[in-house]
């Protein structure tokens, strides 16, 4: 479709689409601005999958990951990360709960081999299969407040009884038995679909779905938009927020580690931590003057002493400034306090924000 393509962890991957026939518009700024206000789709194919099924999978699942899956009914999906013994992150996941003994962890690409190597050595233990299918599905991403319109032309499935978090199966686009979730990556709503991966069917189905979305103003996005939607929103990426050096209490990811819940790796560790205290965390920066944060920029303090990085920064296309997020200390978290990014070599004023930048307007009724 004429995008730009850049190497993203070994995949070919679209930064951004340009305008082309029908479609007037194009670019990482459209796209944005159609997943803020109407819908836009990704291919997100890169994206790991591992199904965890068995006996004892549960057990499992709980052993490996942070939050509590034991609260999920079938069909809901929860927000959740595995960690190393030291209690910094293996990757974040989404765990969905298919049945009482069946679940499906979603990964990502980058992390896919590590991901799955360390979800077979940690479940190995119990009475379960760890098997990865990655390489079974296409996952395309339909998101927007639009979104839901759109999909719903394509499938049999009662979306509006689908909640955020949960997922059902249904027929969409004449494929039986389609994973649909009410899940994403932009901190809007929308859905993600998981279609068989030969290349026919994903290619039909990519195709059907711009289609269908004409009459909403549906625009290809690329990582470039995907990228920028959720810095607004702080959505954590590996790599960046969250890494093998970070702990759940640094990334402000606290309300997704269940301490009282049965034994997980990396526990006693964020226990320890805990008790001893942060000595960084993670804030939301809003430049004041003029210039843009990028990642891995310098943190200064309002004296000019390096203090802390920058772990994502661009420009936000709907908010229509420059933000970032950083890691500084507790001591310099406060909202208001003014800070500095150092951006060739000159200390570009910038204060903390609350986060996240963006949140979607609540529906009424």
């Amino acid at each position: 479709m004429g995008a730009k393509m850049v190497d993203f962890n070994g995949w070919d991957m679209p930064v951004e689409y340009p305008p082309s026939g029908e479609r007037k518009s194009g670019g990482l700024i459209a796209e944005h601005l159609a997943v803020r206000t109407g819908v836009g789709i990704f291919d997100v194919s890169h994206m790991g999958d591992i199904r965890v099924h068995g006996p004892e999978a549960l057990a499992a699942i709980q052993h490996i990951t942070i939050n509590d899956a034991s609260k999920l009914n079938t069909s809901q999906a929860q927000y959740s990360a595995m960690l190393y013994p030291q209690g910094t992150f293996v990757d974040d996941v989404i765990v969905h709960k298919m049945a009482d003994d069946d679940y499906l962890i979603v990964i990502n690409a980058g992390t896919r081999e590590k991901d799955c190597n360390w979800v077979r050595d940690n479940a190995a233990g119990f009475n379960c299969r760890a098997d990865d299918l990655s390489d079974q599905f296409t996952q395309i991403a339909i998101q927007g407040p639009r979104g839901v319109d759109l999909l719903q032309k394509l499938t049999d499935a009662n979306l509006s009884a689908v909640k955020f978090y949960w997922f059902t199966h249904g027929t969409v686009c004449g494929l039986k038995n389609i994973l649909i979730a009410r899940t994403g990556y932009t901190a809007e709503d929308g859905f993600e679909i998981y279609v068989p991966s030969d290349e026919a069917t994903s290619a039909r189905v990519w195709y059907d779905v711009l289609d269908a979305g004409k009459e909403f103003g549906v625009l290809p996005c690329g990582l470039g938009a995907r990228n920028t939607l959720r810095l607004e929103g702080k959505l954590p990426l590996y790599g960046h927020e969250i890494s093998d050096t970070i702990n759940v209490w640094e990334a402000g990811l606290d309300r997704f580690c269940k301490l009282d819940k049965a034994e997980f790796t990396g526990q006693d560790e964020l226990v320890r931590a805990k008790a001893e205290g942060i000595t960084r965390t993670l804030v939301g920066l809003e430049m004041v003057d003029r210039g843009i944060a990028r990642d891995g920029y310098k943190v200064l303090s309002p004296i000019g002493a390096e203090i802390g990085y920058v772990t994502s920064g661009s420009p936000a296309p709907f908010l229509k400034k420059n933000i970032a997020l950083a890691y500084v200390p507790p001591s310099h978290s406060t909202l208001d306090t003014e800070l500095a990014i150092e951006i060739r070599g000159q200390a570009v004023k910038a204060r903390v924000v609350p986060t996240p930048f963006y949140k979607r307007p609540k529906k009424s009724g």
